[in-house]
């Protein structure tokens, strides 16, 4: 019989008359009031079982779920895409390489990528440059920007716990202002994990990971803030030098407006993640990463307002990160010697 055919007056079943024993009563009303039935014997037949299974199986269900607890509930808020701090994550993310317990968190991030981070001095002819860089392999492939490594006759590399290793220039691409640099007699370096940038969303939170003014291991956080912005930077390896001997930082051009200094006469435009996370100048090379912890970006550029000084810019929240996607596709090229 169903609920809806349950007729009216009757009353709910009380707690005086049904077994302890046995599962929830059913959703409609007994039977007209009558004598007393005898009591039924035990049945181990079908239909008692059938009233029994239920129970029994829900039960069940419940202790195996007390008993995994924590898992359980992991599962559900990956399989719904959900945080349990309220932050959602970037939609480009492949991987979660933050703890389920720190999931969603800058400190999570922080935590789970800063040993995949390194900071870069590279000394030329024309002066010095501090800068950061992307580990890419265990035996120490770095990502970092062309104009970090560009004419560098020495380079130095110190990663998150201290150790300080030379380094040389495997390729370069200046059209994309990337470089791959290979650390000398590394290994059981923590590789980062290199997302999809085409899955970035403006809004999405992301974490910036570099060593700014030389201070290493520098973590700031904020939004995608826009995509595809074109940016110009040099490539001309004297006047990238010069400008970080200054300390200018990143010379780049952005809607026919020069900034952090003159560009000289090579330059590059590339597409662009534009951020509010604060970058500044050291920060070059370093990484733009979403809430699981994946690289969606290589930070490239900032802006400084109009007649800033270049040795005291800042960070005024717009800074630029050359698209994770990019570095995938021209990683190959810089393996094989390009532009070296």
């Amino acid at each position: 019989m169903s609920e809806n055919s349950r007729p009216s007056g009757f009353p709910e079943y009380g707690p005086h008359q049904v077994n302890p024993e046995w599962p929830p009563p059913p959703g409609y009303a007994p039977p007209a009031p009558g004598p007393e039935p005898e009591p039924e014997p035990e049945s181990t037949g079908p239909a008692h079982k059938r009233s029994r299974g239920p129970a029994k199986l829900l039960v069940a269900v419940a202790i195996v779920a007390a008993a995994v607890g924590g898992t359980t509930a992991y599962g559900v808020q990956e399989l719904t895409g959900g945080s349990s701090t309220g932050v959602t994550a970037s939609s480009a993310a492949e991987t979660d390489v933050v703890p389920a317990s720190l999931k969603g968190t800058v400190a999570g991030v922080a935590k789970s990528v800063s040993p995949s981070i390194v900071e870069i001095k590279a000394a030329s002819s024309s002066g010095s440059a501090t800068g950061s860089g992307v580990i890419v392999t265990e035996d120490g492939e770095v990502v970092t920007n062309n104009h970090v490594v560009a004419g560098a006759s020495q380079i130095q590399v110190r990663t998150h716990d201290g150790k300080s290793y030379s380094a040389r220039v495997v390729g370069t691409d200046s059209s994309k202002d990337l470089a791959l640099i290979k650390l000398e007699d590394a290994s059981g370096l923590k590789a980062a994990t290199l997302g999809d940038s085409d899955g970035v969303q403006v809004g999405d939170q992301v974490v910036a990971i570099g060593s700014p003014e030389g201070l290493t291991g520098t973590v700031t956080s904020g939004i995608v803030s826009a995509l595809d912005r074109d940016v110009t930077v040099s490539t001309d390896e004297d006047q990238g030098q010069q400008q970080w001997q200054r300390g200018g930082g990143w010379p780049f051009e952005f809607g026919g407006q020069e900034f952090n200094g003159d560009t000289g006469g090579s330059t590059t435009t590339y597409k662009a993640i534009q951020t509010d996370a604060s970058l500044n100048p050291g920060n070059s090379g370093g990484a733009l990463i979403d809430m699981n912890g994946n690289i969606i970006g290589i930070n490239s550029a900032m802006y400084a307002p109009s007649g800033a000084e270049s040795s005291t810019a800042g960070s005024v929240g717009l800074g630029f990160a050359i698209p994770v996607n990019t570095v995938k596709a021209d990683l190959p090229d810089l393996r094989a010697g390009a532009g070296s």
